[in-house]
């Protein structure tokens, strides 16, 4: 019997990474094309094509061409050969812009350089829940979702959403979507929703009209006053300030997460400790408005 972990090595180490994009990109976005993993690797048609018909080959019944697509869809019996599609390792690779995340070089460093991550509980959904996000997003198609609120967390509301992008605060990730419910654009944290469906009704809304997400507005930090001179001047070396003022740009709608990531206080006589918030916020009556609620 030929096993999974077989299979993945009797192939060259860069056609199994093709395999393995193309196993993540039919299963979190509902479809893959010859063009999308050209495209990838910098192949051309022909090349990409036996990439798709090798991958058939090796995982028969796994993906399913869809004429109304002009691509591959996952087949209703998917099992994933090539590639680990858990939440935890795709979502870094998301957002990182990757084809594929894994190396072939065992245990060993492929830099040379260790690398430590904080072991931060993880905050995920199933891997079932974020492929419907995922797909929805992709295809821009309605979703239906059961969201856990935490202002109401003994009732697990369904909602019709119509999500645009993904966000990755550093301690969770989030997904930026238009709420039928409530007429407007909100996060909808990924860990609380519990099961989700992506509809075949394409989305009404545009991420264009998301004006929280298209604005963006200047952060101006400071060092706290709290500090004494050396720490202040040491802190704008830190942020690579050009004057006194450290100034970041972000969106409007991501306010609120840079102020909470970075420790700033947001008081308005700026009495918070400083040594566990380093910097101070200069700007508030400008941002406040966008992220009402990182102001205590």
């Amino acid at each position: 019997m030929i096993t999974k972990e077989k299979m993945r090595l009797d192939v060259k180490w860069a056609t199994r990474q093709r395999l393995h994009y193309i196993e993540v990109m039919a299963w979190y976005t509902g479809v893959v094309t010859r063009s999308d993993v050209a495209r990838a690797f910098g192949l051309s048609d022909p090349a990409a094509t036996k990439d798709l018909k090798l991958y058939s080959d090796l995982a028969p019944g796994n993906l399913v061409y869809n004429h109304s697509v002009f691509g591959f869809v996952p087949g209703s019996g998917f099992c994933a050969v090539f590639a680990d599609l858990t939440p935890a390792a795709v979502l870094p690779v998301i957002a990182a812009n990757l084809a594929v995340a894994s190396g072939p070089y065992g245990a060993e460093l492929i830099y040379g350089l260790p690398t430590a991550a904080l072991p931060l509980p993880a905050r995920l959904p199933s891997q079932q829940t974020l492929a419907q996000i995922t797909r929805a997003i992709h295809g821009h198609r309605k979703l239906c979702v059961t969201y856990r609120s935490l202002s109401d967390p003994d009732k697990q509301a369904e909602r019709i959403l119509e999500p645009h992008s993904l966000v990755n605060t550093g301690i969770r990730w989030h997904v930026r979507a238009y709420s039928e419910d409530s007429c407007d654009f909100r996060d909808f944290v990924l860990s609380r929703i519990t099961s989700a469906e992506c509809l075949d009704t394409p989305a009404e809304s545009s991420v264009q009209y998301d004006d929280d997400w298209v604005e963006s507005v200047n952060l101006e930090l400071a060092p706290h006053r709290g500090l004494d001179a050396l720490k202040r001047e040491s802190l704008l070396l830190d942020y690579g300030a050009k004057g006194e003022v450290i100034e970041v740009n972000v969106r409007r709608a991501l306010l609120g997460y840079v102020l909470q990531r970075l420790s700033v206080d947001t008081t308005l006589d700026h009495s918070m400790n400083p040594n566990a918030c380093q910097l101070m916020l200069l700007n508030r009556g400008e941002i406040e408005p966008f992220a009402a609620w990182a102001f205590g």
